[in-house]
């Protein structure tokens, strides 16, 4: 069958196949044509596959069926006219010579064209004839074994036989390695096995190893697409090399795709088919870029009206992308653009490039691309037109029918100045601005945002008058020369807001500047006037000595194309008569008549604007620079894990490694966490070593507490030696940012009496009148295994202890050098503010990407004043706030100002420290309450180990976990019965689905009687995003109530609100203000997307 390549030579197959990303081209039979058409058919699509950048091509199977006399097209979507009648021999459109034979031939000229042949497999059936070499009777379940034959399937389904259920016999695997082997003898460089649940896990495992013992590389893919998630998660460590997924099925708009996804690459890395249908030629570029960017690999129709070129583009763009990168889908409103996002790295790091899809699901209609959706994903950095890294650009406000749009966020530069320039106010202030927000008391401190989220920032206006004002927002990085402008907008009773969307992480500023705008007030008297028809020529004359004195202003800084609007104006009006002169009066005659013509030139739009280009903007006033921190997503949006590494061995009472932690990653990942959290990790002294449950004698093997920092093998910048050394964390940190995780250190200042420093510096500690210096308190509670640090020398002027807090800083930045960017800070309210004010500032000027969590459970206004400093996020006492009107209130003072321009709560449901009351005795159920509370509530949110597996024991009376892990290894069955691994993973799926709970703002409470039912939704600040939440308060017993519905959400008249179950996938409209909601133990809380039902 094979033809002589004619052109340059190509590289060899097995390297072409195994050093990219997997790009195939789909083959059936139909494109092969009839035996004396096939040689040249074959060598035709392998030259189109060249050309379009695969590197492989999938044929599908090429062996005698059941149906071969009917010379059909072939199998699709599985389809059982792919069972085999004999194995062994090729279907008689190919001539029906030996398998070996024919796919040597095609293997010959694949590689000529540097291409890997991939031949599918359907193992798991036979026709019911089939030759005994193919299948034996006792392997396939017999037509009595089987129920009635669905008439809905075609007349040849019923000549197809299955395997058995059980056991696979080891006669069929042994008969089938022997076939697949004699394959790969023939150059054949891999399979697709069709229907891969068929066959236990064990076997697959069995089969493949044997095949890659015969011949190696080995390529193994399963066709997967459609397959339900219990059968994807039996093919986990079979052994594939790939994945199919059901993108062609997607209708560019459902989050379900996202969730295969992340099924699939559980298994093996994923393959996008392009399309499905081989009668119809594929042309939908949505659905080739749509694959290009969610799949690790592309299976590209052989069948397309596309252009090679845009083909070999997709191919080429996704084998550039580096093949790591969270995958994320955001929906718009109806009627709205649908963004698929693809991050090039870990969604946590700053120097992170991502590329975006836009695509309108619609192909009849435009569809909108709603501002601000995308705040919570796209890592910072310059938007760009993609392939083109020079050309800028900006989310459009639009995409035509059937549309997509490719753009590219570049990498970013963070803002490293620490300069600090203020813009002084230029004249007398007759126009006042106040009430700046947001603005942290006063512009003392930085208001707090995230890139890519719409700022909006607003001011009173006021002037004297009636006459009309304009303004404008200017701000920048401080790293810039040049302001950026955003116009300010009337929202009534004198308060003007415009919105600004920082890229940058890092120092920005912002001012306001506003004036009276003297044309429009001209022109709105105008309008009045000739509305009324009282009119009059003088108006003429003051619009145009308005009009003489913009041209007379004509200069290098004013826009030549408004001078020439405003010249043109001058004209239209025709003679005038001159300005009467000082003490002068022109009398009634002299005055122009007020035409109609006229005075439409004077409001003309047009001339409006270039008026406002050439304004002079009389009466300007300035504000101060007032400062604002960006930060990357995460500072706002992620979701918490806390774990002692030293208890993560899986074999009982052997202290716990680093590798141990990196195999407990996919598990985290796969419940949604991105933020992994150790308590201290270095050495832990051994004098005043604490015992099991804080015992003051530690007994032989007692490991001690964590936050006994120090001993003879190092202090703050040393590791533990039993979890590891140096490099072991380093990888460590590798693996957690291959899982999309970032790892977060506990950064505590405090030592035990074995601490270096306590030797090298002396003075840093003070000393009783003994001599001894002071244990750690924090009362009640007690560390005499712990000693703090002077911030101050205690004689003199008290003055800072320079070399202490240097030594301080620098502890931070050797862990910044090693690549963490993330610390969790222990008790900071008990260190002086000036420190930590001058620490972070010091290691964001160089690192804005650094994010600090204060751990500060002490009085609000310390837990907000170390949020002003420069804490990125906070605890809070979310912990303890259980009634329905405290959550209430607590939620509402975070989410809005002032509280909410500089605090972001991260609300913990429990600490090694914090074992709550209500968890101690509300089971499982109280354990979903909070999950679901913290998840939901706040951008957010974080647990420690053990809360999954509904660990509460106490010691007596005390929020104290008994057996704390403080104090000694607990290695814990993670799978065990009525663990919350699924209902963690959901939530956390839900949050990365909907924007609105990317954040604590946007908390509205919604009306409900039942006292133990919170109710509430959230909202993106454009509304593109609505989230409706019931959760039960109550544990132990059956709520029922009424939830009253945003009804404005359906706008006027008899509209619906379509809700979409977050938890169950249906969608129904309601058509009432309220709705029913039964919660009950087992299921205490439910979660609803809305939308307005279209019309």
């Amino acid at each position: 069958m094979a033809a002589r390549r004619r052109g340059k030579a190509a590289p060899p197959a097995d390297a072409a196949s195994h050093a990219a990303p997997p790009a195939l081209l789909h083959v059936g039979l139909a494109d092969l044509g009839k035996a004396d058409e096939a040689a040249g058919a074959w060598q035709g699509l392998c030259e189109f596959a060249q050309r379009v950048g695969a590197n492989g091509v999938l044929v599908e199977p090429l062996w005698r069926r059941a149906a071969d006399a009917t010379q059909g097209e072939g199998p699709q979507d599985g389809h059982g006219d792919a069972a085999p009648a004999d194995a062994d021999t090729s279907t008689t459109r190919l001539g029906g010579q030996a398998m070996p034979t024919l796919l040597a031939d095609m293997a010959r000229t694949a590689r000529e064209y540097g291409l890997a042949l991939v031949v599918e497999v359907a193992l798991d059936r036979a026709a019911r004839h089939a030759t005994a070499a193919t299948a034996l009777p006792e392997w396939l379940a017999q037509p009595v074994d089987e129920p009635a034959r669905d008439p809905r399937q075609p007349p040849t389904a019923g000549q197809v036989l299955t395997l058995r259920a059980g056991a696979v016999p080891p006669a069929f695997l042994q008969a089938w390695h022997a076939r697949l082997a004699s394959w790969l003898d023939a150059g054949v460089a891999g399979f697709c096995f069709d229907a891969p649940q068929r066959l236990p896990t064990a076997d697959w495992r069995h089969l493949l190893g044997g095949l890659r013992g015969h011949a190696s590389p080995l390529l193994a893919y399963a066709w997967t697409h459609g397959l339900a998630p219990e059968h994807l998660a039996g093919l986990r460590g079979a052994g594939f090399d790939g994945v199919f997924s059901s993108l062609p099925w997607w209708n560019f708009q459902d989050d379900w795709l996202l969730h295969e996804a992340h099924r699939l690459r559980a298994v093996a890395p994923l393959i996008a088919p392009v399309g499905v249908s081989r009668g119809t030629p594929h042309a939908d570029r949505r659905m080739l870029w749509a694959a290009a960017l969610a799949g690790d690999g592309m299976l590209l129709p052989a069948r397309t009206l596309l252009s090679p070129r845009e083909i070999a583009a997709a191919v080429s763009f996704q084998r550039q992308r580096p093949p790591a990168g969270t995958l994320y889908i955001v929906g718009g409103p109806p009627g709205g653009a649908t963004a698929l996002l693809r991050r090039a790295g870990t969604p946590l790091a700053i120097a992170d490039t991502a590329d975006l899809l836009l695509i309108n699901p619609d192909a009849q209609a435009p569809a909108q691309v709603t501002p601000g959706l995308l705040a919570g994903v796209l890592p910072p950095g310059a938007l760009h037109v993609a392939d083109e890294a020079g050309t800028p650009a900006d989310l459009p406000d639009s995409l035509p029918p059937g549309a997509c749009l490719r753009l590219a966020v570049g990498a970013p530069q963070p803002v490293v100045s620490t300069a600090y320039t203020a813009m002084r106010r230029q004249a007398p202030q007759r126009l006042a601005i106040e009430s700046v927000a947001p603005a942290v008391d006063d512009g003392a401190f930085p208001a707090k945002t995230i890139t890519y989220r719409p700022l909006a920032v607003s001011a009173d206006l006021i002037f004297d008058g009636h006459d009309t004002l304009a303004g404008e927002v200017r701000w920048r990085a401080l790293d810039e020369d040049t302001w950026q402008v955003a116009p300010l907008a009337p929202l009534g009773n004198d308060r003007w807001a415009a919105s600004l969307t920082p890229r940058r992480v890092g120092r920005h500023e912002f001012a306001i500047a506003a004036w009276r705008d003297t044309w429009a007030s001209f022109t709105y008297e105008l309008r009045k006037k000739h509305e009324a028809g009282v009119a009059s020529g003088l108006e003429l004359l003051d619009g145009a000595a308005l009009l003489r004195a913009a041209a007379a202003r004509a200069g290098k800084r004013q826009p030549a194309e408004a001078v020439r609007t405003v010249k043109d104006a001058l004209h239209a009006l025709g003679d005038l008569p001159s300005p009467a002169s000082q003490g002068e009066r022109l009398a009634a005659a002299d005055l122009p008549a007020a035409t109609a013509e006229r005075v439409a030139t004077l409001l003309d739009p047009a001339l409006a604007q270039a008026m406002r280009r050439v304004d002079d903007r009389a009466f300007e006033a300035v504000t101060p620079a007032y400062p604002l921190w960006v930060d990357r997503p995460q500072a706002e949006f992620a979701s918490w894990y806390e774990l002692f590494p030293r208890s993560q061995s899986s074999e009982p009472g052997r202290h716990g490694t680093f590798a141990d932690v990196a195999r407990r990653l996919p598990a985290l990942r796969e419940m949604g966490f991105d933020v992994l959290y150790f308590p201290p990790i270095h050495p832990i002294g051994l004098s005043h070593r604490k015992g099991r449950n804080n015992s003051l004698i530690a007994a032989p093997g007692d490991v001690g507490s964590p936050y006994a920092i120090g001993s003879a093998e190092g202090g703050h910048d040393a590791i533990h030696a039993e979890l590891g050394n140096l490099q072991d964390f380093l990888a460590l940190l590798r693996d957690a940012r291959a899982h999309g995780m970032d790892v977060a250190l506990d950064f505590a200042i405090q030592c035990s009496p074995d601490h270096p420093w306590l030797a090298e510096h002396p003075d840093w500690f003070t000393r009783r009148a003994d001599g001894s210096i002071r244990h750690a308190e924090n009362p009640p509670k007690k560390y005499e295994d712990i000693v703090n640090v002077a911030f101050y020398a205690e004689t003199g002027k008290r003055a800072r202890q320079a070399s202490l807090w240097e030594a301080l800083r620098d502890v931070v930045l050797f862990w910044v050098a090693q690549g963490v960017r993330v610390f969790r800070v222990d008790n900071p309210h008990t260190k002086p503010l000036p420190f930590w004010a001058w620490l972070i500032d010091s290691v964001q000027d160089a690192h804005p990407d650094v994010l600090f969590l204060s751990e500060a459970f002490t009085r609000p206004r310390m837990m907000l004043r170390l949020a002003k400093v420069g804490f990125t996020q906070s605890y809070t006492y979310f912990t303890w706030r259980h009634g329905k009107q405290e959550i209430i209130d607590y939620l509402r003072e975070l989410s809005q100002p002032p509280m909410a321009d500089t605090y972001r709560p991260n609300f913990f449901v429990n600490t090694p420290d914090i074992n709550p009351y209500f968890l101690q005795g509300s089971g499982r159920a109280g354990f979903l309450i909070r999950a679901a509370l913290a998840a939901t509530t706040s951008g957010l949110w974080g647990m420690y180990s053990g809360f999954e597996l509904c660990e509460s024991a106490p010691v007596p009376g005390k929020e104290e976990y008994l057996d704390s892990e403080k104090y000694e290894i607990r290695q814990r069955d993670w799978d065990q019965p009525g663990n919350l691994n699924a209902q963690i993973a959901r939530l956390n799926l839900i949050r990365r689905q909907n924007p609105a709970l990317q954040s604590h703002r946007g908390f509205h409470v919604a009306e409900c009687a039942n006292p133990d039912l919170l109710c509430f939704w959230k909202a993106t600040p454009c509304h593109g995003n609505i989230v409706l939440g019931v959760i039960s308060l109550d544990p132990h017993r059956v709520q029922q109530g009424e939830v009253a519905l945003p009804r404005w959400l359906a706008g006027k008249g008899p509209a619906g609100i379509v809700a979409e179950d977050l938890l169950a996938d249906g969608t129904e409209t309601w058509w009432h203000d309220w709705h029913g909601v039964t919660l009950t133990p087992d299921a205490p809380y439910r979660l609803w997307r809305l939308t307005a039902a279209a019309p």
